[in-house]
Formats: C-alpha cells, sequence, structure tokens
C-alpha cells in the first residue's frame, strides 16, 4: 500500500454478485476511494472489524442474508460510516429501516459509480423530490405488504409466512420475484 493509497478514504463494499464488484471496485477506485470487497455478510464483518471503514455500499440481499445486519454491524463499530444500500429488490418497508439503522442512502440498481459516490455524501433529505400522482399498483402494494410482514418479523420467512397465513413456499416464490415498478 502507497503512502497516497493510505491517504484515501476507506470503502467497504459487500454484494454477492462478484462481477457486479469487479466493474465496482475499479470505477470507486478511480474516484479516489481504497476499496475493500466481500461477498458475503461474515466476511464483510471481518473486514470491518480488521479496518472500520468511513464509507460502505451494501447490497440489501446478500445470498440468504439481509444487509440491513451489515449496516447495523458498521454502525455499532462506527455510527460515523457512511453507507448506501444498493438493492434490485427495493421496498419501502426496507428503504424505511435501512435509514433508520443508519444508511445514509437507499439506491435501487442499476446504479453507476457517479450516483451511488453522489449518495455516500449526501447527508440531508431533498424536499425538491417529486409525489408520485399515481396510486400503486395492487401487485406493487402486495409485494409492500409482503416485505413489511417479513422486517415484523426479523427476515424470518417461515414466521412471516404464518402471519400472513400462506405456505412458506409460495411466500418464497413471492419474494424471489422482482417487484413491480408501480
Amino acid at each position: 500500500m502507497t503512502t497516497e493509497d493510505k491517504d484515501k478514504p476507506q470503502l467497504l463494499l459487500v454484494d454477492d454478485d462478484e462481477i457486479f464488484c469487479s466493474v465496482l471496485k475499479p470505477a470507486l477506485e478511480k474516484r479516489n476511494f481504497q476499496v475493500t470487497v466481500a461477498h458475503d455478510v461474515v466476511s464483510g464483518i471481518e473486514r470491518a472489524e480488521k479496518t472500520v471503514p468511513e464509507y460502505a455500499v451494501i447490497d440489501l440481499r446478500i445470498g440468504y442474508d439481509s444487509g440491513l445486519e451489515m449496516v447495523k454491524k458498521l454502525m455499532s463499530l462506527d455510527c460515523n460510516t457512511q453507507i448506501v444500500i444498493l438493492t434490485g429488490f427495493a421496498s419501502i418497508a426496507t428503504a424505511v429501516e435501512a435509514i433508520k439503522l443508519g444508511a445514509v442512502h437507499y439506491l435501487t440498481k442499476p446504479a453507476n459509480a457517479d450516483e451511488i459516490v453522489a449518495a455516500l455524501y449526501k447527508n440531508e433529505g431533498d424536499s425538491s423530490v417529486s409525489i408520485n400522482d399515481h396510486p400503486l399498483s395492487v401487485k406493487r402494494l402486495e409485494w409492500e405488504h409482503l416485505q413489511k410482514v417479513l422486517m415484523q418479523h426479523d427476515g424470518n420467512i417461515s414466521a412471516a409466512a404464518r402471519a400472513l397465513n400462506m405456505h412458506r413456499r409460495t411466500l418464497q416464490r413471492k419474494l424471489e420475484k422482482k417487484p413491480v415498478k408501480e
């Protein structure tokens, strides 16, 4: 590690998509970060405990684990860590929980390196964000409700399925589908 690298802020990237990480890591390094990559929550926590990052980009769904656990752990190590959650499975429930746990931003995939860096440095809300005039579709409402119940049961699919009076496999299939936009 050069002296120049030591001056760069530490960024932890945790995502189970190795190809995505292999593209994002050099893009973030070009934007003056020293990037450490992990592909699962356990190795992400190990890397964070070794060197607490100033910044982190965490996937919401890391294999079968929740990136929200990673946010919680990072905040316990250093409450000043700037964390952005990235997800292809966005929901209101997970966005709210991510922010409550300490993330500064929540981005949906695909997001490019410039959007991620802007989110890492964004510390205030934007009151000029437009409000959608159209109500959510029934399919989107169902997705949001499933996510909310799942969050209420700490990500336990069996407990959430019981609460929804639904078979566990049915709930798993519904959760594996990507949410509809509206």
